[in-house]
């Protein structure tokens, strides 16, 4: 059935209609198991409504995180809210809000606008929605930056599917509002309330960037930095420790570039064992290219690495690249899928110069060689464990 906000004497604001089932995740994955909207969605801009906190805050007081593709900053602006402050970790889920904005309702260009998550995203802000992240450390993070610079009336409304939430989140948002609770379940979701932030000198210090060293054969060991919603904090992943045995066996090259590279891992490390070469690393996540610079700097190589947010590898010209490293994600969002690891290897393939080299570690069962043969070039299998597959394909 269609879901449309319409216009009725009951909900004044509701001033332009939105098909929640016409939104699309473009340019993020699109397979018929993938929506873009849920009842969680759905269930969080009818309590903000309902609650009048919709109506206070519809003229510059409103701030949205983590909506996954507009379902919530389009709903807001469909019910007549303006100035609306957003912030999405996920490029390619901003370039989707926007794309849905532009198909979907012409009529919101100007009501709301991107922000990084800093002080200036939620300043003044009186309402803030929330997509819960899977995150506690994101969590976290988001929660004691309303805290410290929200007005003190804010209330957040943050919202989730009930299977992946838990007390652990109420206890975070407890750590920095006097007033937490949780509402009524309905179509297997729930909406999170806290309001009464703590005064700054009862706020928990930062914990952010988290910090951690590990041992992986260097001189000294590799420095980890990750901010809150980088996947993996600043653990080092054990696929990647895998990989990084073998990566002195990788080509020379000017510059490599490590595609999705969260934490900086294999950044920080490439530069490190290659004192001649620059590394780029590229992710979509804006904490994850905030950790990486993170990393780099901590491991004392920030002059030869940069950080780029981007959708894959769209910046990077086509035959452009000698070397790419990847460890590619299985998971999009709280779903299991392969179409992310998918696109991210063909985009390598796309970027990479005739005789650039892909290394790739993926896990063994997902048999991604296949794909690595199609999409990129002849493939060899440079190692395997019980887990793990360590894969180099040459661009032919």
């Amino acid at each position: 059935m269609t879901k449309k906000i319409s216009n009725t004497k009951d909900h004044p604001m509701d001033s332009m209609p939105l098909d929640f089932t016409a939104l699309r995740r473009r340019p993020d994955v699109e397979a018929p198991n993938l929506q873009a909207h849920d009842a969680a969605d759905l269930l969080l801009l009818d309590t903000a409504r309902e609650s009048g906190a919709l109506a206070a805050a519809a003229d510059g007081k409103l701030v949205v995180l983590g909506d996954h593709y507009g379902a919530l900053v389009l709903g807001a602006v469909a019910r007549g809210a303006t100035g609306v402050r957003v912030h999405q970790d996920g490029l390619s889920g901003q370039r989707a809000i926007d794309a849905n904005a532009a198909g979907l309702l012409p009529q919101s260009a100007g009501a709301y606008r991107h922000l990084p998550l800093d002080a200036a995203l939620v300043e003044g802000a009186t309402l803030v929605l929330m997509a819960l992240p899977r995150s506690l450390d994101a969590l976290e993070e988001m929660a004691a930056l309303l805290a410290k610079h929200a007005d003190p009336s804010v209330t957040l409304l943050a919202t989730g599917r009930v299977k992946h939430m838990s007390l652990a989140m109420n206890e975070v948002l407890g750590r920095y509002f006097g007033e937490v609770s949780a509402g009524l379940a309905r179509q297997k979701s729930r909406v999170l309330t806290a309001s009464a932030p703590l005064a700054p000198d009862a706020l928990p210090a930062s914990r952010f960037p988290l910090a951690c060293a590990h041992a992986v054969g260097l001189a000294s060991d590799l420095e980890l930095r990750a901010f809150g919603a980088t996947f993996g904090g600043a653990k080092l992943d054990p696929g990647t420790r895998f990989l990084l045995l073998h990566l002195a066996g990788a080509r020379e090259a000017a510059t490599a570039i490590d595609l999705g590279c969260g934490n900086g891992t294999i950044t920080a490390y490439l530069a490190l064992i290659r004192p001649s070469m620059h590394v780029l690393g590229c992710d979509q996540s804006a904490s994850a290219v905030a950790s990486t610079l993170a990393t780099a700097a901590a491991n004392g190589v920030t002059a030869r690495v940069t950080a780029l947010r981007d959708d894959a590898l769209s910046a990077q010209p086509d035959a452009s690249a000698r070397l790419i490293v990847l460890n590619p994600p299985f998971h999009m969002g709280n779903t299991v899928h392969a179409g992310i690891a998918l696109k991210l290897i063909a985009d390598a393939g796309r970027a990479l110069e005739p005789g650039g080299e892909l290394w790739c570690v993926w896990n063994s069962h997902l048999g991604y060689r296949g794909a690595l043969e199609k999409l990129v070039g002849p493939t060899r299998q440079v190692d395997r464990n019980p887990k793990f597959t360590v894969t180099v394909s040459t661009r032919k």
